[in-house]
Order: structure tokens, then sequence, then C-alpha cells
């Protein structure tokens, strides 16, 4: 038989394998009737001070409590080591609710931290978003057999083992519910201090990483929009797409066991601890969050702040596809602008009523500004293309667009330690008229706003709206592509412009385009909607 034929029979083989597995998982379903023993976020009114309620009433005005504290977290080392120095001095409760947490140092580093709280009497509970937790089964169930301990995973694959594709794949017969996705990023300790913006929980994400780390933004809050925070967190929490991890897993272990095998696997990571691999101070001057809390006060800008999040009942697929209060808020926010927008997405893909509002906003001589990634830089390349279809009508109603150039350090804004990799777009920002500031977990895209749960907060603070623009104006645009169309061509043509210390490099072809791989991930988008994208 010829190199060929075999190469065939083994494709054959796959694909009946595959067709196989899907029809012997096509009757898995998800466990009926299960337990869901309803909890709510806990107030220091009913049960007492802890030493995180004294410092935020310590960081803020005590004649009122409609007002909210918040500081930008934009260095990837300094945001784990803050959640790490909340979760040290929780004295009462943690709620954590992530999209991901990866299988890695910064994850293991994350989730040991957890079940040393509960060590010591504070109840966690931690929702988890299904999709990437594929094999992660045994471990999460170990971390939920510690006392004070609660694990729920949302909207669950009845496939429990595997990588993503083929969790997927399996999971065809019911692909229009587990297309929809939890993806709100939320940590709150004690009812007192809440972590939300962009970052999941990985060493990408937190600069940590090879060959890549994402450039992102998270915010500390504390005052009135964390007890907000933690009512959004309740309705996750008690809704019936959360389902108690041990639903979900069939183990003969003892509870003994089954922790003893956590703690074996959370303290066998190697590397940087959060506090080795943070600088001494971030690109906005701020020193370590655990500092400041061992001092008794942490610095916080008072502002008023609207907390945005879409219903956990988005995850059904009987929901509407419009019913995205996030996308709505931000696009209603967008279409209030006056004087200028900036915008920062890693997947930009806008529907019509976002053109509509972008097109209205440029003839208004509103300044609107685009940041996401270059072909190069982004790590959905699908993605990519969905967005490149919108190129030429952006730049034609005056939108000025930016795209992340490859070849750079990821900048301090995303490492405290340079790692010589590169950087990856991944803050979801919005900046309009040097005082409103949007920032969360939702993309602006189509799976976003149609298939995706977010979450995010718009702050009224010229103060915070001021540091993101400097920081994107100094640190980010200056590492980006600038588009436009050539001037003078008979025909209109896309060009990227690079900054230079001399003069501007000019690119007449999108730079790094890798034509073989190109063409494959072009002709894939022909039969993939842009809906989940």
């Amino acid at each position: 038989m010829s190199a060929q034929s075999k190469h065939m029979v083994r494709l054959i083989a796959l694909c009946l394998g595959i067709v196989l597995s899907a029809l012997l998982t096509a009757c898995a379903s998800l466990p009926a009737d299960v337990m869901r023993q309803p909890s709510h976020s806990l107030t220091d009114d009913a049960h007492g001070a802890t030493r995180l309620t004294d410092v935020a009433d310590a960081s803020l005005p005590a004649d009122d409590d409609n007002i909210s504290g918040l500081r930008l977290l934009p260095d990837g080392g300094q945001a784990l080591e803050a959640r790490m120095a909340l979760a040290h001095a929780a004295g009462r409760t943690i709620d954590a609710q992530y999209y991901q947490i990866a299988n890695d140092a910064s994850g293991r580093e994350f989730l040991h931290a957890l079940a040393r709280a509960a060590d010591r009497g504070v109840r966690v509970r931690l929702l988890i978003d299904d999709l990437h937790a594929g094999g992660e089964d045994d471990l999460l169930a170990g971390l939920a057999a510690t006392p004070n301990v609660e694990v729920r995973m949302f909207n669950p694959l009845a496939v429990r083992g595997g990588a993503v594709p083929s969790r997927v794949l399996l999971s065809l017969n019911d692909f229009s519910r587990v297309n929809r996705r939890m993806h709100n990023k939320l940590f709150i300790v004690d009812n007192a201090f809440a972590i939300s913006g962009g970052r999941n929980i990985g060493d990408a994400y937190f600069g940590r990483s090879q060959p890549a780390n994402f450039i992102d933004m998270d915010v500390l809050a504390a005052g009135k929009v964390v007890r907000e925070q933690s009512a959004v967190f309740d309705a996750y929490w008690n809704s019936e797409h959360a389902y108690p991890i041990q639903s979900l897993v069939s183990t003969e272990r003892l509870p003994q066991a089954a922790r003893a095998q956590f703690d074996a696997w959370a303290q066998g990571s190697a590397g940087t601890t959060a506090v080795q691999a943070m600088a001494e101070r971030d690109l906005l001057g701020q020193g370590p969050v655990g500092a400041q809390l061992a001092s008794g006060r942490i610095d916080l800008h008072l502002a008023t702040v609207r907390v945005m999040a879409d219903a956990p009942m988005k995850a059904t697929h009987e929901q509407s596809l419009a019913d995205s209060t996030v996308m709505n808020g931000n696009l209603e926010l967008l279409q209030s602008a006056r004087s200028d927008v900036l915008v920062t997405s890693p997947y930009f893909i806008p529907d019509t009523r976002m053109l509509d509002i972008l097109q209205a906003s440029t003839a208004r001589k509103v300044r609107v500004a685009v940041l996401t990634n270059s072909l190069a830089t982004t790590d959905e390349p699908l993605v990519h293309v969905g967005y490149s279809r919108y190129r030429d009508e952006l730049l034609d109603m005056g939108v000025a667009l930016y795209e992340m150039m490859p070849g750079v350090d990821a900048p301090q804004a995303t490492a405290a330690v340079s790692h010589g990799s590169l950087g990856r777009l991944h803050a979801k920002l919005a900046v309009v008229d040097h005082r409103w500031l949007s920032i969360g977990s939702m993309n602006m895209d189509r799976r976003s706003a149609h298939s995706n749960t977010e979450m995010g907060l718009v702050i009224d603070s010229p103060e915070l709206a001021m540091q993101v623009a400097t920081l994107l104006q100094r640190e980010q645009l200056p590492r980006s592509y600038q588009l436009r169309m050539q001037p003078g061509a008979a025909r209109p043509k896309l060009q990227w412009v690079a900054p230079s210390t001399t003069q501007p490099l000019v690119f007449s072809a999108e730079p790094s385009r890798n034509w073989r791989r190109q063409l494959g991930v072009s002709f894939t988008s022909m039969f993939v909607s842009e809906q989940l994208l």
C-alpha cells in the first residue's frame, strides 16, 4: 500500500471514529433533578466586620454610601498579586466567577489560595464556565471536597473529557445550547473588594507565559459597585445553569483522598509566585495592592459606576439573540459621544446597529478610533477574517483603525518581567468624551452580543478615563499599524502604516500574511456564521 493510500485509510478511520463517537455520545445528557442549595452574599451588617471591610471603609468617604472607589490594574503581575493578596486577607467569603482557569502555574496558585482560605473557615464559591474545563473534573471535585468550598460549572457539556474541539464536536446534538458560554470575570472578597475586567486566570493573562502574553486591564473596586456585583454573582450562582461539580462527576474517592489529590496538583507548580513576578510600580506609578492592604488603606478614585450584566438566562437557546444588556449598554454609551471615542477590542466584528452608530458619530464630527489585533497578533484568525470584511467600510465612514503590530516585547502594561514574547491585545475598553470609561469582559463582536453572557462597568470618572486614554496613546498606539486607503489610488487599496523613529513604513499588503494558512482560514470562514465568531 502506498504512503498516500495509508494516509487515506488513516483519515477514513479517523472520520469513522469521530462519527461513531458522536453516535455513542448523542444520547449523553446532563443530570436531572440536580440539588442546588441556594446561597447569597454575606454582609458585614449581618455578620460583623472583617479586616477587608475595615480597609474598604477607610478607603472611602464615610458620608456617601452611593459612591464607589476604583483603581486600574494594567500590570499583569500586579493583577495576579492583587487577587492573591485579597484571597490571603479574606475573613468571611470569596466569590469567584471565570470563563477559564488554566491548568498552569497561575491557575494552580489561584485555586490553592482559595483552598487555603477555606481551611481558615472562609466560605468559597467558585463558578467556572465548563467549556475549557474538560479533563479537570477530578481536580475540581477535589477542591470541592474541602470544607467551606463549593464548585459549580456553568452550562456544562455532557461530554466531560477531552479538548475543546472534541467536546464541542461530540456535543453537536446539543450545539444550540453549548454554543452559549459564560464569559464573565469577577472576583469578590468579603463583599468589600472586587476585581473585574478582561483577564481570565492563566499565565498568559499575567505576563508569565511563552510565546505570547495578553495585554489586558482589570479594575479593583470597593463601595456600592461591589454590592451590586455580588448580586450579579448570586444570580448566576443560583441559576439553573450552574451545576455542582459533584452532580457531573462519578468518583469513588473519599473526600479526604480527593482533597489530597487536589493539594498534590495545586502545590506541584514550579516557577515564580505572583509576588516575584510583579513590578514594584506599574505604568500608572501604583505600588502593589498587598502593601496598601497591609497599611490599612487603598488609594482609590471616587466615582459613580453603573454595573452592566447579562442575565444568566442568556445561556439558554430560547432567549432572544438581541437580549444583550452589556452590548446594548456599550452601544448606548458610544451613541452618547459628543467629541471622541476610543475603543479597544481584541475581536471586533461590528453588526448593523454598531455600524449605524459609528457612522452617525463620525457624521457629527466625533473622532472615533478603534484598536484591535492584527493578523499577526490575533489568537483567533477566523475572527480576524470576519473583522477584515468591514475595514474598508469603517475607514470610509471616518473611523481611525489601528492594529497591534507583532515583534515587540509585551510592554510593562502586560508583564512586569519581560519574556520577549508576543503581545496580544485582550483588553475590552471604551473611553468616551474624556469622561466615561467602559471596562469588562465583552468584546465588540457578534459572539459577545448574541452567544456569551458578559459583565462590565460604565464609570463616570475623567481621571480614570484619562489614565486609560493616556496608556493607550503612549503604550499601544505607537506599537500599532494605522490603516488607511492608499492616497491617489484609482481603486481603493488598504495600506498599513507602521510608526518609525525616522520615516513611517508603509505596507501595501497585509503584514505577516501567510497565504497558504490564510487561504485555509478564509475557506473555513465561508462555512462559519459571523454569529459564531
